[in-house]
């Protein structure tokens, strides 16, 4: 035996080990998904929510909404999230020194004039500019923070310092929320007794093509570009299996930056956002679920399968391939500020089991992914490929990818049904065949061109070019430039096979 089959024998097996190790990770998060939908749908069949809505015991919530040179699209985006059914409730957005007329736009819609509010800047931040109130009783829950531009995390500790209540959710200011997601997403805080709920997060959607008047969403449409058809299948896997397998286990470590409620107590007691990182949403969760275990104080991170964010996706490799790109720096950021945990039994599940996961099969999977590519060119090259193994072990990968998004397909299809019309489900199908030629590989490559940034100690964010979800119009009716801010809305899990 040559050293060049060895070598190649070696590289098979290992490959060969870790992708049946990954798939087996993937059939136990969808059996243990399944099993945690059918609760959640039998708990939550007979909730009244309109009930719930006029109580006047629910506890308050403070809305941070970072804002930066959302001109276009603002007014009608705060008006939708006042209209939100919450009793006490606050809603903050935060300009971080956008250099367009976001904020005189706020004023004049709004009736705004500067008060002078005290903020307990308990989480060092950027200065205040000015707070501003609205003049008008009907916007007396509108609060809009002036602010120098220091980035979305800064912007949230921000609000987090403005904020009154016990509980903030955050939200992309350009997001669209169902009318009782916030009565869906405070539930698991209100009903948990024995331990402490300290974040919760829920499903995020694609709302491209879809059609918002008046900052609501009035109709489901699929998506008729093929990027974001295909994030569609990928927001599936990831929010409705991904997320909530690992929350029936309490392992969840990413709540998306998009739409996320948190206890504002905890936040604190943890310093807040990480402005050093582009992660931060990632990073939050994983220095709280640190601190909890480190202090021995019995916690939950909770995840809500409903519908109730609506957000745009990319519909271009170019920002595709930015996003992505950032979203593998924010993962190694991460793993890298709490590598402590890694193996460590003293963080029990965190530590030996979610970790561990996003170690091996988020971080490492496209770098294996690429060296397996690069690997069997080589060998190719060299003439030394057993092309009948390969084809039937490429096979075997392609076809396990195929149904396990069939699969994602269906539990979307009996339980929430978004897209209802004519062929939508064909579709989705045709969709999930061609992920793996059209689209996959390229994610595989902006994750590999994301650890080299991450090498070069690249941190920029990158200029985001978006179609803005307007009033009364299509979610291709405008366009809207977002420099740092550019939306959090994927997954970051499930959202790949190898």
């Amino acid at each position: 035996m040559t050293w060049q089959r060895i070598i190649l024998d070696l590289f098979s097996y290992g490959i060969l080990v870790y992708s049946i190790v990954l798939l087996t990770c993937y059939i136990l998060i969808g059996i243990y998904s399944t099993a945690e939908i059918r609760k959640y749908l039998r708990d939550n069949s007979s909730a009244d929510f309109k009930v719930l809505a006029a109580s006047t015991h629910l506890p308050g919530i403070s809305i941070l909404a970072p804002a930066y040179n959302e001109a276009a699209n603002i007014v009608e985006n705060v008006r939708s999230m006042l209209s939100i059914h919450y009793n006490t409730l606050e809603l903050i957005i935060i300009n971080d020194g956008s250099k367009d007329d976001s904020l005189q736009k706020l004023i004049a819609a709004y009736d705004l004039y500067k008060v002078n509010i005290f903020i307990n800047e308990q989480i060092p931040a950027k200065k205040v500019k000015g707070i501003y109130k609205s003049r008008n009783a009907v916007y007396n829950k509108l609060i809009v923070v002036d602010k120098e531009n220091g980035g979305k995390s800064d912007a949230l500790n921000v609000g987090i310092n403005v904020a009154k209540y016990g509980y903030f959710v955050c939200v992309d200011v350009d997001c669209i929320l169902e009318q009782d997601a916030l009565l869906k997403m405070m539930k698991p805080f209100l009903e948990e007794t024995k331990v402490r709920v300290i974040a919760s997060g829920g499903v995020i959607r694609i709302a491209n093509d879809c059609t918002i008047e008046n900052g609501k969403l009035v109709e489901v449409n699929l998506p008729k570009k093929f990027l974001p058809r295909v994030q569609v299948i990928e927001y599936i896997r990831a929010f409705l299996l991904g997320r909530m397998a690992w929350s029936r286990l309490n392992g969840l470590l990413l709540i998306s930056g998009a739409f996320g409620a948190f206890d504002k107590e905890i936040v604190m007691r943890c310093g807040g956002y990480n402005v050093k990182t582009v992660g931060e949403d990632m990073e939050l969760i994983a220095r709280m679920r640190r601190y909890m275990e480190e202090h021995k104080l019995p916690y939950k991170v909770t995840f809500i399968p409903d519908p109730l964010c609506w957000t745009e996706a990319p519909d271009t490799y170019k920002i595709l391939g930015r996003q992505r790109n950032r979203w593998t720096r924010g993962t190694i950021e991460t793993l890298r500020i709490h590598k402590i945990m890694f193996f460590n039994p003293r963080y029990r599940l965190l530590g030996c089991v979610s970790y561990p996961y996003w170690f091996f099969f988020e971080f490492l999977a496209p770098i294996i992914e690429f060296i397996g590519i690069v690997g069997f060119l080589i060998f190719s090259f060299c003439g030394i490929i057993d092309w009948q193994s390969f084809l039937i072990l490429l096979g075997c990968i392609l076809l396990f990818g195929f149904l396990y998004s069939l699969f994602a397909i269906f539990m979307e299809v009996v339980t929430y049904n978004q897209y209802k019309k004519k062929n939508d489900v064909f579709k989705l199908v045709l969709t999930a065949l061609l992920e793996p030629f059209l689209f996959h590989p390229f994610v595989v490559w902006s994750a590999i061109k994301g650890n080299i940034d991450y090498i070069r100690k690249k941190n920029a964010w990158g200029e985001m070019t978006r179609l803005g979800l307007g009033s009364g119009n299509k979610a291709d009716a405008k366009t809207n430039v977002i420099n740092h801010l550019e939306m959090e809305t994927a997954p970051r899990d499930q959202s790949k096979f190898v």
